[in-house]
């Protein structure tokens, strides 16, 4: 897990239309990330939808916004289009960005491979142009971050 002052990881993957997003060629720019563990369920529709309600103030702060859940991309995709997000959505499948940001881990429940969080549905981790760990929230929230 990333403490607080450190660098944050740089990571590759595919958005909802299976393009990849290369947070390193974000640098320079506040960047919002934020960790969900299922598209469509109600607690992260409620914050996804937040973050999209919020977006002008993401903009004004020049805010860039990625959502990340081990979901497909064809989740990722059916649940951003059916709620018109208008921010990427990242889907992380075999949870290697969460594990490198400390945001989950394959553990084995009644033999199923699971995704259980060490953190919350609304964590966040606030970059902004030096790349460093800021904050993270432990509550689902419709109200900006910024």
């Amino acid at each position: 897990m990333i403490e607080q002052g450190q660098a944050a990881p740089d990571f590759t993957l595919p958005d909802q239309d299976g393009d990849p997003v290369d947070l390193s060629e974000l640098r320079g720019q506040p960047v919002v990330l934020y960790f969900y563990p299922k598209a469509d369920t109600p607690g992260c529709t409620t914050q996804a939808c937040g973050v999209r309600d919020h977006r002008a103030d993401y903009a004004k702060a020049g805010a860039v916004v990625l959502g990340i859940s081990p979901d497909p991309i064809s989740k990722v995709k059916k649940f951003h289009e059916k709620h018109s997000l208008g921010f990427a959505l990242l889907a992380d499948e075999d949870h290697a960005v969460a594990e490198i940001y400390g945001f989950g881990s394959l553990r084995a429940c009644t033999g199923a491979p699971i995704l259980a969080t060490s953190a919350p549905r609304s964590s966040l981790i606030v970059m902004e142009g030096s790349w460093r760990f800021c904050a993270r929230s432990s509550r689902v929230s419709t109200t900006s971050w910024c």
